[in-house]
């Protein structure tokens, strides 16, 4: 049993290390034209160096989780910071294109290895009555992270250069290494001596990897052959699983408990949603309005201030009132505000972007954190991890079909040629048909939300 202090310990601890991964992407989007340049890199590349690390995350989320059920929580999540930091060191060191995607990919395994436990521990420690204002706390962590790394990674890109960026994550992942080790006491364990479903984390990986990566791919043939073969794949894991008799993941799971998968399905569609609205808006600000790269990032802060603000007190509420409730509220403003986004963008003032903007942050605000608290005190104390890795496999996957929408538009009606001014009529054409999928998708975000059910009486 943790005292207050003790509390206070670790929620720090998990909030500083889920605070790297959100910086580090943020600020990195800075720094791409920077990188680029040095590398002599073309845009698809560059768009891998993202990529990378959500595809490596994606796949290796659950089976961590898993592991960390079984072997231990707290050294997953020790481990995990080290290889973070590792890929960081690496990345900042970097001499080619091909290194610094390949750092991003050890950066992708040691964000697994954190994102899969750090959300258990705080849902072990912190009781339900506690438990949702815990859960806002470290969500809002998150989003500081993507308020401060624009603005951080483009005075360490100047200052310093971009490898800036990756140097900084090294001593502050080392700070929360040494902090579990000294604060955090015992072990988390509730599987005991279960064997580990390599079988099943090898079929699972085969169909994330195909799923997520064909979608990147998309229109192209080849992007449908990898989409193909990994819904195969997702087929032979479902059989593999059923006759395990310690899977990877109780599948029933998933028919029985339907807190759980309407809440999951609901995390992906909101990060679906939202995820690529920055990158959009950015293009629209900058080449059909006008405006400048350092005025686009401040503007562009006034989501993630308003979801900073705004999680932990939705996290508190959930606590006391019945999470659905609340998130179904945060899906219905973010589906809301990406439609004052859809009429603004092209010829409104500024003053409208920026309340459009705010609306999506409150929604996305009072989504998330409650979502989580459903999703975690929904299932039972030897499937934290494997939650806690839903969680976060959900926003990889939610993140990779977001740009993919954005992709698959822009080919369609732009194609592969350079942005100029001779196509800025199409590119305004293609932002508001993304915005229109996005929507639709928001609906049915709204829909699964609201008929999860509850979790009141059932939590632990």
């Amino acid at each position: 049993m943790y005292s207050q202090a003790g509390k206070s310990i670790l929620l720090l601890i998990s909030s500083l290390a889920s605070f790297l991964v959100p910086y580090t992407v943020s600020s990195l989007n800075v720094a791409l034209p920077a990188i680029g340049s040095d590398f002599s890199l073309d845009a698809v590349t560059l768009g891998w160096i993202t990529t990378a690390y959500l595809l490596i995350a994606a796949v290796c989320m659950l089976p961590f989780g898993r592991i960390a059920d079984i072997y231990g929580r707290k050294q997953i999540f020790i481990v995990g910071n080290l290889i973070f930091a590792l890929g960081s060191l690496i990345a900042a060191m970097s001499w080619s294109g091909s290194s610094i995607i390949a750092a991003r990919m050890i950066q992708g395994l040691g964000g697994a290895m954190v994102f899969s436990t750090s959300m258990a521990l705080v849902t072990i420690v912190f009781p339900p009555g506690e438990r949702g204002r815990a859960i806002g706390i470290v969500t809002a962590t998150v989003y500081a992270g993507l308020s401060l790394g624009p603005v951080l990674g483009g005075i360490l890109t100047q200052l310093f250069g971009w490898s800036s960026i990756f140097l900084i994550n090294v001593p502050l992942a080392l700070i929360v290494v040494i902090l579990s080790l000294k604060y955090l006491k015992g072990e988390w364990t509730d599987c005991g001596k279960t064997r580990f479903d390599y079988g099943g984390a090898i079929l699972y990986g085969c169909m994330v990897l195909g799923i997520m990566y064909g979608l990147t791919q998309l229109p192209s043939l080849i992007g449908i052959l990898w989409i193909v073969c990994g819904i195969l794949g997702g087929f032979f894991f479902a059989r593999w699983e059923k006759k395990q008799e310690k899977p990877l993941i109780h599948l029933q799971i998933f028919r029985t408990n339907q807190t759980f998968l309407c809440s999951n399905i609901s995390a992906m569609i909101n990060y679906a949603v939202v995820f690529a609205v920055g990158f959009l808006v950015s293009l629209s600000l900058q080449y059909n309005r006008g405006f400048d790269p350092a005025t686009t990032g401040m503007i562009l802060l006034a989501q993630p201030l308003v979801q900073m603000i705004v999680s932990p007190i939705s996290g508190r509420l959930s606590d006391t009132t019945e999470p659905a409730v609340i998130a179904t509220l945060g899906m219905a403003i973010t589906t809301i505000g990406l439609g004052i986004l859809l009429i603004v963008l092209p010829a409104f003032s500024l003053i409208f972007i920026l309340i459009g903007l705010a609306v999506l942050g409150l929604g996305y605000g009072l989504f998330s954190s409650p979502n989580t608290n459903a999703i975690m005190s929904s299932v039972h104390a030897q499937d934290l991890g494997m939650a806690s890795s839903m969680v976060s496999t959900m926003r990889s996957m939610g993140q990779l079909i977001s740009l993919a929408i954005a992709m698959m538009v822009f080919s369609f009606i732009i194609g592969t040629v350079e942005i100029t001014p001779d196509v800025y009529h199409q590119l305004e054409q293609s932002t508001e048909f993304i915005f229109i999928i996005f929507i639709i998708l928001g609906i049915f975000g709204i829909f699964t939300s609201y008929i999860r059910g509850t979790v009141r009486g059932g939590e632990e």
